[in-house]
């Protein structure tokens, strides 16, 4: 693992602060002021204004306030219409996401309506402009590529995206703000300071929204395009060609990680997508897998996506093609990792797999997939370290396949003709039971030797994980999912008459369907849920 530390220099007005804190500006008090008096009264009483994230109004039910930690009660009554009523009242017209706002702030009230139409909720979150924020990755976002930052939310998405799009239009590039629910720029015709000198297209309806991302780039020949909350198809497509028009696209999209957001039909072609591909028999050997095996449909709209995973933690991945085609091939995933420590420095550690698995699956060694055919004769008690190349002396073994895997894998080896200068010994399942003399000479000296089944560049990956003690997240019951319904339309093409799959819920059917349809099959669900499941067959 290797940490690199960026320092920031103190500020001058707080000399015994090291480093700078980040500037909130919150306009707390244009919010307090929409509030019935005695909710606003409360919060007053309450303080710790900095740590409000919202606070729901819903009929019938006590107000509550929420914070970074806990979750308040407010009033001991019981929100009616009234209380509905003043706040609807004093903020700006809710527009068809059932979103409004207050002029001039970034504050957001969300609306619920009944079924006819008549607002009997509200969550009114705080909306807060923090400078100084993108400096964690101030690198990436001044480099002209286009960005997909992924969150949950509430994790500061947005908060970094108005901060990118400040930062960029400071530098004297010409940066447009998509804003579909103004709550980059805030409400009003005139956008809030946050944004620096960006400029800001609003949307009128939600669903117009990818043809005002079209309009930006075709009437304003911007450099940048900074859009919030990618979620539908079009937005997708939209993305998709301004990228390719050659503009930097600066993008949120709610997930948790690049796995999820690849098995999304909707969203996955921002990072390229999935497609089912027949390989032929000669492919399927030499990389060792069944011959219908998940590829990348096209190339990614972004070219880099950031996981952030909260507010001080963010995971990089530089290079989404890559990255995609690591996880569809079952290659360890090595993304960057960013953070703040106590004391206010960015630290950023390159090359360090990630050890757990977030969705809390366990991990398992490349050693031991299923396609593995390595044999290690010569087990060591600790792995070769991956900060120094590993001298390899091969016997039988194709060299440049060998360098072609290591190149895969991104580990460093070195190729050796002088079994005295190895410190590992590669060779083929039939060469090590003849015994020839480098064997035989390579055991004597005590140099482990590790045995491949065949001489393919899977293998070698297989074997260099091993080596090199690499990890990768469990597949997870998505993947297996999508596996199962490959493998049953290879079954009905190859004879079957019908295949019927295991329970899955309704998103996982629908991308088995897709996969049905382009192999011209048929495929309908049966039962009811939770064991509602689908069936594959001929016309």
């Amino acid at each position: 693992m290797i940490e690199q530390t960026l320092r920031t220099a103190p500020t001058p007005s707080s000399p015994t602060s090291q480093f700078p804190q980040p500037h909130i500006t919150d306009d707390l008090d244009a919010l307090l002021t929409v509030f019935p008096p005695e909710i606003s009264q409360r919060l007053r009483e309450l303080g710790h204004e900095g740590e409000l994230i919202e606070v729901i109004m819903d009929l019938g039910r006590q107000p509550e306030a929420r914070y970074l930690d806990t979750d308040l009660v407010l009033l001991d009554r019981e929100i009616t219409e009234e209380d509905i009523n003043y706040v609807v009242t004093r903020v700006g017209q809710f527009t068809d996401d059932n979103r409004a706002g207050i002029t001039r702030t970034l504050h957001r009230i969300s609306a619920i309506r009944n079924r006819q139409g008549k607002v009997v909720g509200l969550t009114c979150r705080v909306g807060r402009a923090v400078y100084g924020t993108i400096d964690i990755i101030q690198d990436i976002v001044t480099s002209g590529k286009s960005i997909l930052l992924l969150g949950r939310p509430g994790v500061g998405k947005t908060t970094l995206l108005r901060e990118a799009a400040r930062v960029l239009a400071d530098q004297g590039k010409r940066v447009v703000i998509v804003d579909t629910s103004n709550e980059i720029g805030g409400d009003g015709d005139i956008p809030h300071p946050a944004i620096g000198r960006a400029r800001r297209m609003q949307v009128r309806k939600p669903s117009e929204q990818h043809e005002v991302m079209i309009e930006a780039v075709e009437n304003h020949m911007p450099e940048v395009i900074v859009i919030d909350e990618i979620g539908r198809e079009l937005e997708a497509e939209a993305a998709r060609t301004i990228a390719e028009r050659g503009v930097q696209l600066i993008g949120t999209a709610h997930g948790r990680t690049l796995a999820n957001l690849l098995l999304n039909p909707t969203l996955s072609d921002l990072v390229g997508g999935i497609e089912s591909v027949t390989l032929s028999d000669e492919e399927a050997r030499r990389r060792g897998t069944q011959k219908s095996v998940l590829e990348r449909r096209s190339p990614p709209t972004f070219d880099v996506l950031i996981e952030i995973v909260d507010r001080q933690h963010l995971i990089v991945h530089h290079d989404v093609s890559k990255a995609v085609d690591a996880i569809l091939r079952n290659r360890p995933l090595k993304p960057e990792k960013r953070y703040r420590n106590e004391r206010g420095e960015i630290i950023i550690e390159k090359g360090d797999d990630l050890k757990q698995d977030r969705t809390g699956l366990p991990n398992r060694s490349r050693y031991d997939t299923p396609h593995a055919s390595v044999e290690r004769m010569a087990p060591r008690d600790d792995p070769f370290p991956e900060t120094r190349p590993v001298r390899i002396y091969p016997y039988g073994v194709g060299q440049n396949r060998l360098r072609s895997a290591a190149q895969n894998l991104g580990v460093p080896i070195e190729i050796v003709n002088d079994l005295r200068r190895a410190a590992a010994v590669i060779t083929l399942k039939n060469y090590y039971r003849k015994r020839p003399q480098p064997i035989s000479e390579a055991e004597e000296r005590g140099i482990p030797i590790y045995v491949l089944r065949s001489n393919t560049v899977h293998q070698m990956e297989t074997l260099l994980a091993d080596i090199f003690a690499l990890r990768v997240e469990t597949a997870d019951p998505v993947s297996l999912a999508i596996e199962e319904a490959m493998r049953g339309v290879e079954k009905v093409l190859s004879g079957a008459a019908v295949v019927e799959l295991s329970p899955q819920p309704p998103e996982v059917r629908r991308m088995q369907h897709k996969l049905a349809r382009e192999a011209n099959l048929i495929s309908h669900s049966y039962g009811r849920e939770p064991n509602r499941r689908v069936r594959l067959y001929r016309e």
